[in-house]
Protein backbone atom coordinates (compact mmCIF):
# COMPACT_ATOMS: atom_id res chain seq x y z
CA UNK A 1 0.00 0.00 0.00
CA UNK A 2 1.28 3.47 -0.89
CA UNK A 3 2.14 5.51 2.16
CA UNK A 4 0.23 8.77 2.48
CA UNK A 5 1.94 10.88 5.09
CA UNK A 6 -0.60 12.17 7.59
CA UNK A 7 -1.19 15.90 7.68
CA UNK A 8 0.36 16.55 11.10
CA UNK A 9 3.52 14.60 10.26
CA UNK A 10 3.93 16.52 6.99
CA UNK A 11 3.33 19.84 8.76
CA UNK A 12 5.98 19.08 11.36
CA UNK A 13 8.50 18.11 8.68
CA UNK A 14 8.08 21.30 6.68
CA UNK A 15 7.75 23.74 9.56
CA UNK A 16 10.74 22.46 11.56
CA UNK A 17 13.18 22.32 8.62
CA UNK A 18 13.82 18.64 9.17
CA UNK A 19 13.42 15.68 6.83
CA UNK A 20 12.85 11.92 7.17
CA UNK A 21 15.95 10.08 5.95
CA UNK A 22 15.79 6.38 5.15
CA UNK A 23 19.51 6.06 4.44
CA UNK A 24 22.58 7.96 3.32
CA UNK A 25 25.80 6.64 1.85
CA UNK A 26 28.80 7.47 -0.31
CA UNK A 27 29.02 5.54 -3.56
CA UNK A 28 29.24 5.82 -7.34
CA UNK A 29 26.23 7.09 -9.26
CA UNK A 30 25.16 4.10 -11.31
CA UNK A 31 22.52 5.49 -13.68
CA UNK A 32 21.84 8.13 -16.28
CA UNK A 33 23.87 11.16 -17.29
CA UNK A 34 26.04 11.28 -14.16
CA UNK A 35 26.79 7.56 -14.12
CA UNK A 36 30.28 6.72 -12.90
CA UNK A 37 30.71 9.83 -10.74
CA UNK A 38 31.35 9.58 -6.99
CA UNK A 39 28.29 10.87 -5.16
CA UNK A 40 26.80 11.05 -1.71
CA UNK A 41 23.24 9.73 -1.71
CA UNK A 42 20.57 11.06 0.62
CA UNK A 43 17.48 8.87 0.33
CA UNK A 44 14.46 10.63 1.80
CA UNK A 45 11.63 8.52 3.17
CA UNK A 46 8.04 8.80 2.03
CA UNK A 47 6.41 8.02 -1.31
CA UNK A 48 2.87 8.25 -2.64
CA UNK A 49 3.56 6.88 -6.14
CA UNK A 50 3.68 3.14 -5.41
CA UNK A 51 5.52 1.51 -8.32
CA UNK A 52 4.88 -2.23 -8.13
CA UNK A 53 8.47 -2.99 -9.16
CA UNK A 54 10.08 -0.49 -6.75
CA UNK A 55 13.28 -1.90 -5.22
CA UNK A 56 13.13 0.38 -2.16
CA UNK A 57 9.56 -0.13 -0.97
CA UNK A 58 10.85 0.17 2.58
CA UNK A 59 11.24 3.88 1.86
CA UNK A 60 7.52 4.43 1.34
CA UNK A 61 6.45 4.90 4.96
CA UNK A 62 8.21 8.01 6.21
CA UNK A 63 7.08 7.48 9.78
CA UNK A 64 9.31 4.40 10.05
CA UNK A 65 12.53 6.35 9.49
CA UNK A 66 14.50 8.87 11.55
CA UNK A 67 13.87 12.60 11.29
CA UNK A 68 17.07 14.56 10.72
CA UNK A 69 17.81 18.26 10.86
CA UNK A 70 19.37 20.02 7.89
CA UNK A 71 22.55 20.36 9.92
CA UNK A 72 22.63 16.60 10.49
CA UNK A 73 22.28 16.01 6.77
CA UNK A 74 24.99 18.56 5.99
CA UNK A 75 27.41 16.97 8.46
CA UNK A 76 27.25 13.50 6.99
CA UNK A 77 27.51 14.90 3.47
CA UNK A 78 30.73 16.61 4.55
CA UNK A 79 32.25 13.19 5.27
CA UNK A 80 32.41 12.46 1.54
CA UNK A 81 35.35 13.52 -0.61
CA UNK A 82 32.98 14.36 -3.47
CA UNK A 83 30.88 17.50 -3.71
CA UNK A 84 28.12 15.68 -5.62
CA UNK A 85 24.96 15.08 -3.61
CA UNK A 86 22.07 12.97 -4.95
CA UNK A 87 18.68 13.64 -3.36
CA UNK A 88 16.46 10.64 -4.03
CA UNK A 89 13.73 8.59 -2.39
CA UNK A 90 11.05 7.48 -1.98
CA UNK A 91 9.71 10.61 -3.62
CA UNK A 92 11.83 13.52 -2.34
CA UNK A 93 9.59 16.24 -3.76
CA UNK A 94 6.87 15.37 -1.28
CA UNK A 95 8.83 17.92 0.77
CA UNK A 96 9.89 21.50 0.21
CA UNK A 97 13.63 21.11 -0.38
CA UNK A 98 14.40 24.82 -0.60
CA UNK A 99 16.18 25.04 2.74
CA UNK A 100 18.06 21.77 2.22
CA UNK A 101 19.38 23.06 -1.11
CA UNK A 102 20.29 26.39 0.45
CA UNK A 103 22.23 24.67 3.23
CA UNK A 104 24.12 22.43 0.82
CA UNK A 105 24.80 25.24 -1.66
CA UNK A 106 26.29 27.39 1.08
CA UNK A 107 28.83 24.60 1.50
CA UNK A 108 29.59 24.39 -2.24
CA UNK A 109 27.85 21.10 -2.96
CA UNK A 110 26.35 20.23 -6.35
CA UNK A 111 22.84 18.89 -5.90
CA UNK A 112 21.30 16.29 -8.20
CA UNK A 113 17.62 15.48 -7.80
CA UNK A 114 15.89 12.23 -8.76
CA UNK A 115 12.10 12.56 -8.90
CA UNK A 116 9.01 11.12 -10.54
CA UNK A 117 7.70 14.66 -10.96
CA UNK A 118 4.36 14.06 -9.26
CA UNK A 119 4.91 16.96 -6.83
CA UNK A 120 6.08 20.54 -7.37
CA UNK A 121 9.87 20.69 -7.43
CA UNK A 122 10.95 23.14 -4.74
CA UNK A 123 14.65 23.89 -4.42
CA UNK A 124 17.72 25.03 -6.33
CA UNK A 125 19.19 22.00 -8.10
CA UNK A 126 22.18 21.67 -10.41
CA UNK A 127 20.68 18.66 -12.18
CA UNK A 128 17.15 17.28 -12.27
CA UNK A 129 16.54 13.71 -13.36
CA UNK A 130 12.85 13.32 -14.14
CA UNK A 131 11.64 9.72 -14.16
CA UNK A 132 7.86 9.62 -14.72
CA UNK A 133 5.90 6.60 -13.57
CA UNK A 134 2.64 5.13 -14.87
CA UNK A 135 1.22 4.88 -11.38
CA UNK A 136 0.76 8.64 -10.92
CA UNK A 137 0.92 11.50 -13.41
CA UNK A 138 3.88 13.84 -13.65
CA UNK A 139 3.00 17.52 -13.19
CA UNK A 140 3.13 19.40 -16.49
CA UNK A 141 5.20 22.22 -14.99
CA UNK A 142 8.02 19.82 -14.10
CA UNK A 143 8.90 18.81 -17.64
CA UNK A 144 10.59 22.14 -18.35
CA UNK A 145 12.79 21.69 -15.24
CA UNK A 146 14.26 18.37 -16.37
CA UNK A 147 17.90 18.15 -17.42
CA UNK A 148 17.47 14.43 -17.90
CA UNK A 149 14.45 12.27 -18.70
CA UNK A 150 14.89 8.65 -17.59
CA UNK A 151 12.10 6.24 -18.49
CA UNK A 152 12.01 2.74 -17.03
CA UNK A 153 11.01 0.14 -19.62
CA UNK A 154 8.95 -2.68 -18.13
CA UNK A 155 7.18 -3.92 -21.27
CA UNK A 156 6.97 -3.19 -25.00
CA UNK A 157 4.22 -0.62 -24.65
CA UNK A 158 6.51 1.57 -22.55
CA UNK A 159 8.43 2.75 -25.63
CA UNK A 160 5.40 4.65 -26.94
CA UNK A 161 4.71 5.90 -23.41
CA UNK A 162 8.31 7.18 -23.19
CA UNK A 163 7.82 9.19 -26.36
CA UNK A 164 4.83 11.02 -24.87
CA UNK A 165 7.12 12.31 -22.13
CA UNK A 166 10.02 13.10 -24.46
CA UNK A 167 7.67 15.38 -26.42
CA UNK A 168 7.17 17.54 -23.30
CA UNK A 169 10.74 18.20 -22.11
CA UNK A 170 12.97 21.00 -23.37
CA UNK A 171 15.24 20.48 -26.37
CA UNK A 172 18.42 20.27 -24.28
CA UNK A 173 17.09 17.53 -21.99
CA UNK A 174 19.01 14.24 -22.18
CA UNK A 175 16.81 11.23 -22.97
CA UNK A 176 17.45 7.81 -21.40
CA UNK A 177 15.75 4.43 -21.52
CA UNK A 178 16.48 2.00 -18.72
CA UNK A 179 15.20 -1.53 -18.30
CA UNK A 180 13.43 -2.53 -15.10
CA UNK A 181 16.06 -4.68 -13.38
CA UNK A 182 14.09 -7.92 -13.19
CA UNK A 183 13.19 -7.62 -16.89
CA UNK A 184 16.72 -6.82 -18.09
CA UNK A 185 17.31 -10.08 -19.98
CA UNK A 186 14.06 -9.66 -21.90
CA UNK A 187 13.96 -5.90 -22.41
CA UNK A 188 17.62 -4.94 -22.92
CA UNK A 189 17.79 -6.30 -26.51
CA UNK A 190 14.58 -4.40 -27.33
CA UNK A 191 15.98 -1.19 -25.85
CA UNK A 192 19.19 -1.60 -27.86
CA UNK A 193 17.25 -1.92 -31.10
CA UNK A 194 14.94 0.95 -30.21
CA UNK A 195 17.83 3.32 -29.50
CA UNK A 196 19.58 2.29 -32.71
CA UNK A 197 16.44 3.27 -34.60
CA UNK A 198 15.73 6.34 -32.47
CA UNK A 199 19.13 7.92 -31.77
CA UNK A 200 17.78 10.85 -29.76
CA UNK A 201 17.62 8.32 -26.91
CA UNK A 202 20.51 6.85 -24.93
CA UNK A 203 20.64 3.74 -22.76
CA UNK A 204 20.94 3.99 -18.99
CA UNK A 205 22.33 0.86 -17.36
CA UNK A 206 22.15 0.26 -13.60
CA UNK A 207 25.91 -0.22 -13.37
CA UNK A 208 25.89 -0.11 -9.57
CA UNK A 209 23.95 -3.36 -9.51
CA UNK A 210 26.48 -5.06 -11.75
CA UNK A 211 29.25 -3.75 -9.50
CA UNK A 212 27.32 -4.87 -6.40
CA UNK A 213 27.53 -1.46 -4.72
CA UNK A 214 24.73 0.66 -3.19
Amino acid sequence: MVNKIDTQFSKNINSAEVLPVMEHFYTIQGEGFNSGKPSYFVRLAGCDVGCVWCDVKESWDATKHPIMSLNDILNFCKNATSKNIVITGGEPCMYDLTFLCQTLKENEFKIWLETSGVHIIKGNFDWVCLSPKKFKNCLEENYSKANELKVVIFNKSDFAWAETHAAKVNASCKLYLQTEWDKRDLMTPLIVEYVKNNPKWQISVQTHKYMNIP
